[in-house]
């Protein structure tokens, strides 16, 4: 049985990107084509606009272009490859107190606190299972896609940090993807030192629970003090994951086809009492029941109409049902119109 944290990311209204993300990128289309402001005009972007880094841009914007840039370099593992360079300074304060954390775990912690500071629309949280430790992450807005290169590039800056601030031959146990697997499933496994799983219900690093345990420095407490009052103000609206509903919705999508999902488990998640969670859902007009069903059929609608869809079998799994006639059942009941007993 998996073991949660209370960290789970905010996803503010307004999906939008920090400038200084997309740098990184603009420099290696630089370096390899040379088109990078035509890349960026074909979305709408100009160049002047990335040079104050704290400029909010739009996520749909930079997940399209990502995946452009990968057409234009003709590498199709662009993003995974651009995250073996990753430093600390390229996140910013987020960066600076991912390499000043003394471990592992709360250096993961404290990314999936504040990665709504640099990247909105954003669901990201650590849990532990079967003895592993899990850093989960994933765009929640299901019409950005396809969006490989934002994710692959995600994991292996994430690797890439564990790397540089804790050990340099650090390797994970697992990843796992969300896309189905390309062609170059090689290419990506020697890039993140691991096996790697495709077809999931989001984007994670799995590794050994006691290697992320491991405490490899002693904090500066007052500097990191500084460095989260100074990130709490990149926030645009400090009211912005007052709801509820974000914040399971949140947890939904790190646990689904992890663990099961009750009022009662996501309630001692979220420091409230089960009568209280079940309260403030009927307060803002839905329920745990709809939202577990709203996200399985995002999540099938998605998986189903590839044109690489994925076996039954594996999207019953995804999508946390215990085999496929409980998913064909499902489904039938969402085409009706009627409510299932399958969520």
């Amino acid at each position: 049985m998996a073991v949660a944290s209370h960290l789970i990311s905010r996803m503010p209204a307004v999906a939008s990107i920090r400038a200084s993300v997309l740098i990184p990128l603009m420099q290696q289309i630089d370096k390899r084509s040379g088109k990078t402001d035509l890349l960026l005009a074909s979305h709408g972007i100009l160049r002047s606009q990335l040079e104050d880094p704290y400029t909010v841009l739009p996520m749909a914007r930079y997940v399209a272009l990502f995946e452009d840039a990968a057409t234009i370099t003709g590498e199709p593992a662009l993003g995974a490859r651009m995250g073996t360079g990753f430093k600390p300074a390229d996140l910013g304060p987020i960066g600076m107190l991912f390499a000043l954390s003394q471990n592992i775990r709360s250096a993961f912690e404290r990314l999936s606190k504040y990665v709504n500071a640099v990247q909105g629309a954003t669901s990201s949280g650590v849990f532990e299972e079967n003895g592993d430790f899990i850093w989960s992450y994933r765009i929640v807005d299901p019409g950005m896609w396809p969006r490989r290169q934002d994710s692959e590039f995600t994991i292996a800056a994430s690797c890439q940090l564990v790397r540089s601030c804790f050990r340099r031959g650090w390797r994970p146990t697992e990843i796992q993807l969300e896309h189905h697997a390309p062609r170059d499933v090689g290419a990506l496994e020697r890039i993140y030192g691991a096996p790697v799983l495709f077809g999931q219900s989001g984007n994670r690093i799995v590794m050994n629970k006691a290697d992320a345990d491991r405490v490899y420095r002693s904090e500066d407490k007052s500097l990191i003090e500084i460095l989260e009052r100074h990130i709490g103000d990149l926030v645009d609206d400090p009211t912005a994951g007052d709801a509820v509903t974000e914040k399971v919705q949140a947890l939904i999508g790190i646990y689904l086809g992890r663990k099961p999902i009750t009022v009662a488990i996501l309630a001692a998640e979220l420091k409230m009492s089960p009568r209280s969670l079940q309260r403030r859902l009927s307060e803002e007009g839905v329920s745990l029941r709809d939202l577990v069903r709203q996200h399985r059929q995002t999540l099938a609608a998605h998986y189903l109409g590839d044109r690489q869809a994925a076996p039954m079998s594996e999207v019953a799994r995804v999508l946390g049902y215990a085999d496929n006639t409980v998913l064909w059942r499902a489904l039938r009941s969402w085409e009706k119109g009627k409510p299932s007993a399958f969520g």
